[in-house]
């Protein structure tokens, strides 16, 4: 199912006329997927959540449940020893569902307003300094003329690094989404949104040797007629012709990551953090890189100005002569 495709609607229950309308958890997950163009794994996530709120609340009627209600399943999920960030998750996507049922369902208030969910310490995400970022680029076995899948290795992580993508982004880019000539490329993000983002020099030297080993690939792998590979329009693709899945270039990665010798797992998303990290420490624009990476907040991005922080809280505990001891 496509993240733009709407659910199906259930099937009718006993006593219920074919053209019965959908249940109010079907008509949002309905609403999420065909107006707000969600995953379908987003979409089953607030399904799960939603199937919670009504086990928590023993089957009470959605339209009938209290403040008093939702806070006492706050209280049982709190119970359960979920950490603090599954609560809030949760509370969010009722508040959501209510919110959406108070405009277009006409459920006559929202229970989940003014309820706060656990605060919940803000882990800053892993990252990589420029110098390991170079050494991790530069320092894996150069690849061989011939060595197409290399060469499409080189390519891919010189983007990740290039421009902040998401692997979901890297893995969803089409030939006609590149502008080599402008150094640029056409993402799409979540909830089907686009955007444009640039791409430096080297990334766009990785892409074109990439370019030039793709149809040799496509065209000397067995198992897919020679037509249909031609036709494929995935910018990474696999051994076979076929759009490389987000997984394989998690795997790709880390294979990369130990032949060059770091000596550190990484996983795509540090490649998204560094570039983060890196470009907000040169320029302090933080709008910036807010608009690269397709952040839809400014609190979301505001993490990278507590790394940046950690950055210069370090340099001076080294440096300054009063600063804390050394070992």
């Amino acid at each position: 199912m496509s993240a733009a495709s709407p659910l199906p609607n259930p099937p009718p229950q006993a006593g219920e006329g074919a053209n019965a309308k959908p249940k109010p958890i079907d008509h949002y997950l309905q609403h999420l997927a065909a107006e707000r163009r969600l995953s379908p794994h987003t979409v089953a996530a607030y399904q799960r959540d939603l199937a919670n709120l009504t086990r928590l609340t023993t089957g009470k009627p959605l339209d009938a449940l209290g403040v008093t209600d939702i806070r006492g399943a706050i209280v049982k999920l709190r119970s359960q020893n979920l950490a603090a960030t599954s609560v809030a998750r949760q509370l969010s996507s009722w508040r959501g569902f209510y919110t959406f049922a108070c405009r277009r369902l006409g459920y006559p208030r929202n229970p989940c307003l003014g309820l706060r969910p656990p605060k919940a310490a803000k882990a800053l995400p892993d990252i990589l300094s420029p110098d390991t970022c170079a050494r991790m680029l530069d320092g894996a076995a150069p690849p061989a003329a011939d060595d197409a899948l290399m060469a499409r290795d080189r390519a891919m992580f010189e983007l990740f690094y290039s421009s902040g993508l998401r692997l979901s982004e890297l893995a969803g880019l089409d030939l006609d989404d590149l502008n080599l000539q402008a150094g640029e490329a056409q993402v799409t993000g979540k909830g089907r949104k686009t955007r444009i983002v640039p791409v430096g020099k080297v990334a766009l030297d990785a892409i074109a040797a990439w370019l030039a080993q793709r149809q040799p690939l496509m065209s000397r792998r067995d198992g897919i007629p020679g037509e249909a590979r031609a036709n494929t329009a995935a910018l990474f693709i696999g051994q076979h012709g076929s759009r490389l899945t987000p997984r394989s270039v998690q795997l790709r990665l880390d294979r990369w990551a130990r032949l060059s010798g770091i000596g550190q797992h990484v996983h795509p998303h540090m490649l998204r953090h560094a570039f983060a990290t890196h470009v907000l420490q040169s320029s302090g624009d933080l709008r910036a890189v807010q608009e690269m990476l397709g952040h839809a907040s400014i609190s979301t991005t505001q993490v990278y100005t507590h790394l940046d922080w950690q950055h210069l809280a370090k340099v001076y505990d080294q440096a300054h002569p009063r600063a804390r001891k050394k070992d």
